[in-house]
C-alpha cells in the first residue's frame, strides 16, 4: 500500500513565490504536498488560456478524455472556494481580486493536468477538476497560501482532508485572507473574508442543485 505524503508543508522560493498582478503583491511561497502520484490515470492535459477568477479557469484541451481535444472548456477547481471578484450581480468580495491574481500568477499560460473526482461537470457545465502543475495541485497551493478556503462538496471529497489541514495551517500563520489586514487596516478583522465565504456557501446549499 502506497504511503500518503505528509500533510506538513514546506516554504520554498519558486518562480511564482512573489509576483505582482494588477498592482497587488502575490505571495505563493508555501508549497503544497506533491499528490500527483496518488491520482488515478485519467483526466485531460491542457493549457490554461484564461483565468476567470480565483477558482475558475479556461483551458485548451490537448489530450485525453472529458472534453474534445483542441476545444476550450471552463474548469472549476474543486474542493476549494475563493472570494468573488467577477460574479454578475454580486459585489467584489474582500480578497477576491487578490485570489484571482494568485491564480493567474500560478496558472495563466501553464501546461496542466486536469484530474476529475466523482462528478464530471457542475450545473453550469464547467469541468470539475483538480488542476496540477507538475506534481503539485494548484487547488492546494492556493489554500495553503491563504488565497482560497477548503470547500468540501459531496461527492467530490478525495482531497477534503488535505484541504482542511492546509487551511488550518494558513489560518494559523495568518497568510492571505487570514491576515489581520487582509482587507485594509481597521476595515475588517481576519475572519471577515471567511464569513463572506461561509454565508455564500450556506445560501448555495439551500438552493436546489441543477440537474
Amino acid at each position: 500500500m502506497r504511503s500518503k505524503p505528509p500533510i506538513a508543508v514546506v516554504s520554498v522560493v519558486v518562480a511564482v513565490a512573489v509576483a505582482s498582478c494588477g498592482g497587488r503583491a502575490v505571495d505563493l511561497a508555501v508549497q503544497a504536498p506533491a499528490t500527483m502520484a496518488r491520482e488515478p490515470v485519467t483526466g485531460e492535459a491542457a493549457v490554461v488560456t484564461r483565468v476567470v477568477d480565483g477558482d475558475t479557469i479556461e483551458v485548451r484541451v490537448t489530450g485525453r478524455a472529458g472534453a474534445a481535444v483542441g476545444g476550450r472548456a471552463d474548469v472549476r477547481l474543486i474542493g476549494i472556494d475563493t472570494p468573488e471578484s467577477v460574479a454578475p450581480g454580486r459585489p467584489v468580495e474582500c480578497y477576491g481580486p487578490e485570489a484571482a491574481d494568485a491564480t493567474a500568477a500560478l496558472l495563466d499560460g501553464a501546461r496542466v493536468r486536469l484530474v476529475p473526482d466523482v462528478e464530471e461537470r457542475d450545473g453550469y457545465g464547467r469541468l470539475l477538476r483538480y488542476v496540477y502543475v507538475g506534481d503539485e495541485m494548484a487547488n492546494a497551493r492556493l489554500v495553503v497560501n491563504g488565497y482560497a478556503t477548503a470547500y468540501p462538496y459531496a461527492p467530490n471529497l478525495r482531497h477534503s482532508g488535505l484541504f482542511a489541514a492546509l487551511e488550518r495551517a494558513a489560518r494559523a500563520a495568518g497568510r492571505g485572507l487570514w491576515g489581520a489586514d487582509a482587507c485594509g487596516a481597521g476595515s475588517h478583522d481576519a475572519a471577515s473574508p471567511r464569513r463572506a465565504l461561509v454565508a455564500r456557501r450556506e445560501s448555495s446549499r439551500r438552493r436546489a442543485r441543477p440537474a
